[in-house]
């Protein structure tokens, strides 16, 4: 009697069926890994167009991160919120723990936040999700718009953190699912792009309005935020699902027209072959899940990205996101605060802000350029040695700008602005956009919502540990190490760089079930570029042990 076997395009035979399953597999595996960038964009524009739109939704958490690290050592908004210091200091700044606590008030939120995006997104699915979060952060916009003192503005912060801790991970799970192999690595990206659109916006604004020394110089840079709000929500209502979710929910039927709306000319054929890939390796992950745990056939949990080969797949994810932070974001990503405190004047350091904002963008434009040429691996490696020569460069020149903490010369402090803008080209040209793909492409589909929330929550446990230390290193009542700091960071990044010689695998051009088995057969992270898998001899032998 031949054996029966769902494959989420009916029910069939082995005997009978099984060989056209397989070959509705290789057709599209071999159409994969021989798109070029140009046929993939021809072929998937709308692919692309929902994956840009999708990611655009962490524009706000970058126009808000920035904004409020710039914020600090804005005059309208120090006079409002500030205090007062008498002599030797006698100025009004943002005391030491208010500090802390707005930076890390919206931190702390995207923890909370992080933690119900996997179960959100597997739930309802992405767009339902980013959906919800966009209706509730058009209303809570209104508490920072309108705070009176400043623990109502860090209650703000902290309640909107919660949404864009939803923000910070959906677009890059969305683009994942939605995108094709050939482009996978750019749209993953693109969530830095938008990061650092919202950022360059909101130093725009800032410079514009530095010479508004009442209220709206600072509240009208959180009403902007409104203006993001409407245009998304659109965006989200009429976007596709994700194929691999719905195949996770067994909607096998909207699962072929959702292919279709993502593929210019789509055949019934083209929409069968893209499907039975995703069935191929979502079956291969149950098989994994099933050797490991008594649970095959319920929803992924966080618990399932710590058992077998997840395990390293959550710990690659989770480092390349903290590093993130690790590598000296917090001291010269968001430079403005920096370049005060390392003793330009005000204007100056804003004027150089929006410069590092517009450097940020084409940064991670330019990165889009290197990883078409070379892969994930050797830019992540080049980068953390790149940051880590600047960084301590920064530390060095300290030496030069100061004698007993007191300003010698400006040359120096200059030459310490230009390396951290230096610093930020290299960041996002060769470590930003890469960390991103890569923690999206190692994580098993079946629990990408998990390992990329637990990626993004690490990442926000150390900024906010970051944060803290280096409110600790730079303000004035505080440690006033000014350029010193990036010893600090130098140190981190000198870890993270012998770290990703041995752990961060190559991912580029590698189809999800290609990785699955290039996990399980446990590679060596340096060996992943020359190793060659045969996906349908792997998935012949997983298919034999399906209940």
């Amino acid at each position: 009697m031949a054996e029966s076997k769902q494959t989420g395009v009916g029910t069939v035979t082995h005997t009978d069926a099984s060989s056209k399953f397989d070959a509705q597999v290789a057709a599209a595996s071999i159409t994969d890994k021989t798109e070029t960038v140009g046929e993939a964009i021809r072929n998937h524009p709308m692919a692309v167009f929902w994956a840009i739109a999708m990611s655009l939704t962490i524009t706000m958490e970058g126009y808000d991160t920035n904004l409020m690290g710039s914020l600090l050592a804005y005059p309208p908004f120090v006079a409002k919120f500030g205090q007062y210091y008498p002599a030797p200091i006698d100025e009004t700044l943002i005391s030491g723990p208010w500090q802390i606590g707005l930076g890390q008030a919206a931190n702390c939120g995207e923890v909370l936040g992080l933690f119900f995006t996997a179960y959100l997104a597997e739930r309802v699915g992405h767009r339902m999700a980013t959906i919800g979060s966009l209706v509730a952060m058009g209303g809570l916009i209104f508490i920072p718009f309108f705070a009176p003192n400043i623990g109502v503005l860090c209650a703000g912060q902290l309640l909107l953190g919660i949404v864009w801790g939803v923000f910070s991970v959906i677009g890059t799970m969305y683009a994942s699912e939605v995108c094709p192999l050939a482009l996978r690595g750019y749209l993953t990206s693109f969530t830095g792009v938008a990061w650092t659109i919202g950022s360059f916006v909101s130093s725009g604004i800032l410079q514009g309005l530095v010479n508004n020394t009442t209220d709206w110089g600072y509240r009208i840079p959180f009403a902007i935020q409104w203006v993001w709000v409407v245009p998304l929500l659109f965006v989200a209502f009429f976007a596709p699902d994700s194929p691999w979710w719905l195949v996770r929910q067994g909607r096998f039927e909207d699962v072929e027209k959702s292919i279709c709306r993502l593929t210019k000319n789509c055949t019934s054929e083209m929409a069968k072959q893209r499907l039975a890939v995703i069935v191929h390796t979502n079956q291969l992950e149950q098989q994994q899940q099933m050797l490991l745990s008594s649970q095959t056939g319920k929803a992924a949990s966080y618990i399932d990205c710590f058992r077998g080969t997840n395990l390293v797949r959550t710990e690659i994810a989770c480092v390349v996101f903290a590093a993130q932070s690790l590598v000296g974001q917090v001291f010269v990503g968001s430079p403005t605060y920096f370049f005060v405190q390392a003793g330009i004047n005000p204007s100056d350091a804003y004027k150089l802000g929006f410069g590092a904002s517009g450097l940020a963008v084409v940064g991670t434009l330019f990165s889009w350029v290197l990883m078409t040429y070379f892969g994930r691996r050797p830019l992540m490696i080049a980068g953390f040695a790149g940051m880590s020569v600047l960084l301590l460069t920064i530390a060095l020149l300290t030496y030069h700008t100061t004698v007993d903490g007191v300003t010698t010369t400006t040359g120096a402090l200059w030459a310490q602005s230009g390396l951290a803008l230096a610093w930020l080209v290299v960041y996002m040209s060769l470590f930003a956009s890469q960390s991103l793909s890569v923690a999206a492409e190692v994580s098993a589909t079946r629990v990408r919502s998990h390992t990329l929330s637990l990626a993004r929550t690490a990442y926000m446990v150390w900024a906010i540990i970051d944060g803290v230390i280096e409110t600790a290193l730079l303000n004035p009542t505080e440690g006033n190490l000014k350029g010193k700091a990036g010893f600090v960071w130098f140190g981190f990044t000198l870890l993270l760089l012998i770290w990703s010689l041995f752990r961060v695998p190559e991912t580029k051009g590698r189809t999800y079930e290609e990785l699955d088995i290039l996990f399980e057969q446990k590679v060596p992270a340096w060996k992943f570029a020359e190793t060659q898998v045969d996906i349908l001899d792997e998935g012949d032998e997983h298919d034999k042990d399906l209940p």
